[in-house]
């Protein structure tokens, strides 16, 4: 089975593949300062969880936001799988033209989530990503990647207006009672579902008034569900897209 590791700066999300059937899929909470055996125990203990062991896995990818946890991550596959983990990054193929003026700069879960996205939509394409931050990437019908916008995300969002505001409490992201908040709470809650819904389908009608008003808007990310149901411009939502791009990329550097 393949090992697949997205590891964002809020969340790492795990998936173990046999061939492309996704067979389990884990989340935690990103620790940047995780050693590599220390990975190596909730590794253990998850496939506990699903009866699987460490001799299940005989490939692995991972892609990383946290450049630590980059370098930690395959060690934990040298020690523990016994094989060499495959890096999202420079001289990995991923199948994909870059115009982009520097690749560097562009963060691996981007490239990935593009390869996935390209993969399913025949057409040109725009992915939305709920985390950290909110991307919002460009891929060409021609599986070129073409560039993006970041925005701060809602989290950010929520923890700097409680923290820079001394009366405005930190709220729970639950779907708005009404549009009028009648209390702070309720108000905050408003303003930021509906605000970042508006946000998303503003972006989006311009970057298909660039690339096409055919083109189709792809979400993912752990806040997606919060801001999507509220959104008029998105097509679809897929929790799984950067595992599924980091079984495709793996899959392109077999016999490499």
């Amino acid at each position: 089975m393949l090992l697949a590791v997205d590891v964002g700066n809020t969340q790492t999300h795990l998936g173990a593949f046999r061939d492309e059937t996704l067979v389990e899929h884990w989340r935690f909470s990103t620790v940047r300062d995780s050693t590599a055996d220390e990975l190596g125990a909730a590794l253990r203990a998850l496939l506990d969880l699903r009866g699987l062991g460490f001799e299940d896995l005989d490939g692995s990818i991972v892609s990383s936001t946290v450049p630590q946890l980059g370098t930690e991550w395959p060690q934990t596959a040298e020690r523990y799988l016994s094989h060499r983990m495959l890096e999202v990054g420079p001289g990995l193929k991923i199948g994909m033209v870059i115009r982009f003026d520097n690749p560097r700069e562009i963060g691996a879960d981007r490239l990935v989530n593009a390869v996935a996205a390209h993969a399913q939509i025949p057409g040109n394409c725009i992915v939305v990503d709920f985390g950290t931050a909110i991307t919002y990437d460009a891929i060409s019908a021609d599986g070129e990647y073409l560039g993006g916008i970041i925005s701060p995300g809602v989290e950010i969002s929520l923890q700097a207006l409680s923290e820079r505001a001394a009366k405005l409490p930190r709220v729970e992201l639950i779907e708005p009672r009404t549009l009028i908040g009648k209390s702070t709470v309720d108000a905050i809650r408003s303003g930021v579902v509906f605000g970042f819904a508006a946000q998303v389908d503003g972006i989006v009608t311009r970057l298909r008034g660039v690339l096409g008003e055919d083109t189709k808007a792809l979400a993912t990310g752990g806040l997606a569900a919060h801001i999507v149901p509220f959104c008029e411009t998105i097509d679809t939502v897929d929790d799984l897209l950067t595992l599924t791009g980091l079984r495709l990329i793996w899959e392109r550097n077999q016999g490499e």
